[in-house]
């Protein structure tokens, strides 16, 4: 799934930068090359491992001196094993999931809370593109044509929302991202954010848990201590 984070910008990792607590365990699924491992640890401190399909992305992991495992993720989350980490990272990859509801699962399994990002098929550009050419939308957020492009289930906010529900998830944060412009936090429940967020992240844990490592939310999306999560 390197795929997914080339040219893409970067105002997600910043983001993810702001969420995860220093000194804890991180597991990022579709590492590439290992640049928001390597931005954690040197930032936050974490003790950061990466799972990647791509040989050379394993490579290059590697010779950045971080840990990684080569693997498919829509097949090896499950040999993780339960709690093996405090966050699991999912970073523009869950539209090129086989079964994205399964992924998502078994990230609330190997971690206490997961980071989930992806772009929003809501969007009033895509919706735009569709009424007035009848053709699958190409934006800065899903930049190929739809003969090449990576991504198998694309959905909308509305869709991820109702997915958490369904798999009994907790929303404790979510911001909307647009290529260079500073994260914006939403209420992703909002019909209104269903068509302005170009792209969204989501902090999620599962619902009715006791944090016994620590607050829910060390930082919200703005970098500030976090006081309450959101409410759905």
């Amino acid at each position: 799934m390197s795929a997914a984070r080339e040219g893409s910008g970067r105002e997600d990792f910043r983001e993810i930068l702001r969420l995860v607590r220093p000194g804890t365990r991180v597991l990022d699924v579709g590492c590439a090359e290992g640049e928001l491992l390597e931005l954690l640890a040197r930032e936050k401190g974490v003790d950061g491992q990466g799972l990647e399909i791509s040989p050379a992305g394993v490579s290059a992991c590697l010779a950045r001196g971080l840990a990684v495992v080569q693997g498919d993720a829509d097949h090896d989350l499950d040999h993780f094993p339960t709690r093996a980490f405090d966050y699991a990272v999912l970073s523009d990859s869950l539209q090129q999931m086989r079964d994205p509801r399964h992924a998502l699962a078994e990230l609330l399994r190997i971690a206490e809370r997961a980071v989930v990002s992806f772009p929003n098929f809501g969007h009033w550009r895509v919706r735009l593109a569709l009424v007035t050419r009848g053709r699958m939308p190409e934006t800065k957020a899903l930049p190929q044509p739809w003969w090449s492009t990576p991504n198998i289930h694309l959905c909308t906010l509305r869709d991820f929302t109702a997915l958490c529900e369904d798999l009994d998830l907790r929303i404790d944060a979510c911001a909307a991202l647009a290529s260079g412009k500073p994260a914006r936090a939403i209420n992703p429940a909002l019909p209104i954010e269903n068509w302005r967020a170009e792209t969204a992240l989501f902090l999620l844990s599962r619902r009715g848990e006791s944090k016994a490592s620590g607050p829910a939310v060390a930082y919200d999306l703005l970098g500030e201590p976090e006081t309450a999560t959101l409410k759905r």
